[in-house]
């Protein structure tokens, strides 16, 4: 399967999805693949952690925060490599190559220390894929319909993360909670995404220069400019507010469900938030990106408050929605954001910094929130995601002000 060149050399296609590159379908394959295989085991690794391996809700928090911080730092030194390099598929064939190695671990673990290195290598890689992957999918699309495409790669990659509970849940009940054998069976859709990336996308024609520069020197940080840097605050608050989704897994366990069953509210919040993706994506190719960005941070508010105010399976099935919702209409406006304020040499530069901001709020999201939950109960984990939603949307009004 191939794809033409980025940039303005590509003919505007804007009848919807009929005219979205090859490359951007495979892309987002390869996402639905490797989310299978990684939310088949994460909708189940709370659950594994704190009834198998007897872990507290705090040590949960700190696993979760310290894998997703690590998933978002290292893509800064992936992004940067990709720039410098000018070539980014080869880094994302060793990130995913990565991802789909970890996953054995997950199932021969018997401590939370191999979870833990489980959960690190797993994050490295997806560290070490995602920038140069956001960037392709930059390279790949015209400015025209750039939000169209980044709300259809995460469409197809949140498909893969409904697939996977459903999965997980289906194998739990017919091999009556026998979490390794999930884990071992999650290896094979991992192995599929590596294999379809490798041989079914032709990288785009280069946007780098012909002459290679560092693209963290001074002169080239200077070029990213003070939008985009707006742009990293602002997500990285909306991180804080956003901690880890292992919270709305313990959340839904306090309810009662039986464990095998549990899962189905990772399918709920994945499949609001495939069907959401796209549409909000290209929405925000012909509204204020901005402003969808603010009625996202509404919806995480309102998700917030409803999860603090019971754990009634309903309740929490609700709250899970209002998440899945935000989270279409948020994480490609995000990506788009990005692609918006940065020269196209600079990209993977771009969705680096903003990932290493984002991961150390990732951090400090999660090991908050597991102190919370802990010392004070679950209610006030969610209460401080609210607190948090309030301050970006102060933010986001902020900069309005200051742009008029």
């Amino acid at each position: 399967m191939t794809s033409s060149g980025g940039g303005k050399d590509m003919p505007v296609k804007p009848q919807g999805l009929r005219g979205m590159p090859a490359g951007i379908w495979v892309l987002g394959l390869v996402s639905l693949l490797m989310d299978i295989s990684s939310e088949m085991i994460h909708s189940l690794l709370p659950l594994f952690m704190v009834t198998v391996l007897a872990t507290s809700a705090t040590t949960v928090g700190i696993i979760e925060g310290l894998a997703e911080a690590t998933a978002l730092i290292v893509k800064v030194f992936s992004g940067v490599l990709s720039d410098w390099l000018g070539r980014r598929k080869g880094l994302a064939v060793i990130g995913y190559g990565l991802g789909a190695l970890t996953k054995p671990l997950f199932a021969m673990a018997g401590s939370s220390g191999l979870v833990l290195t489980a959960r690190l290598l797993d994050r490295v890689g997806k560290g070490i894929r995602g920038a140069p992957r956001d960037a392709l999918v930059a390279d790949l699309t015209p400015p025209e319909i750039r939000g169209a495409a980044f709300g259809l790669r995460q469409s197809l990659d949140t498909v893969g993360a409904f697939l996977g509970p459903l999965l997980a849940v289906g194998l739990m009940l017919l091999w009556a909670n026998d979490f390794r054998a999930v884990f071992w069976v999650a290896v094979i859709p991992g192995a599929l995404a590596v294999l379809l990336l490798l041989f079914g996308l032709r990288e785009p024609a280069s946007p780098v220069r012909e002459k290679r520069v560092n693209p963290i020197r001074r002169e080239n940080l200077r070029r990213l400019g003070r939008a985009y840097w707006w742009v990293v605050l602002i997500g990285a608050v909306f991180t804080l507010a956003r901690f880890s989704e292992a919270f709305l897994v313990l959340r839904a366990e306090q309810g009662g469900m039986a464990l095998a069953l549990i899962p189905l509210v990772m399918v709920a919040m994945n499949a609001v938030y495939s069907l959401s993706a796209y549409p909000f994506g290209k929405l925000s190719d012909r509204v204020n990106r901005k402003g969808l960005l603010a009625g996202g941070l509404v919806l995480l508010l309102a998700a917030d408050l409803v999860l603090a105010s019971s754990a009634h399976w309903a309740v929490v099935l609700a709250g899970v929605a209002l998440w899945g919702v935000h989270l279409g209409m948020t994480q490609g406006l995000l990506a788009a954001l990005v692609a918006d304020t940065v020269p196209a040499d600079l990209r993977g530069t771009g969705y680096g910094f903003f990932n290493l901001v984002s991961g150390i709020a990732m951090l400090v999201a999660s090991v908050l929130a597991g102190l919370l939950w802990d010392s004070w109960g679950a209610a006030y984990t969610f209460y401080a995601g609210a607190l948090f939603s309030v301050l970006a949307l102060g933010l986001l009004w902020l900069h309005g002000r200051r742009m008029r």
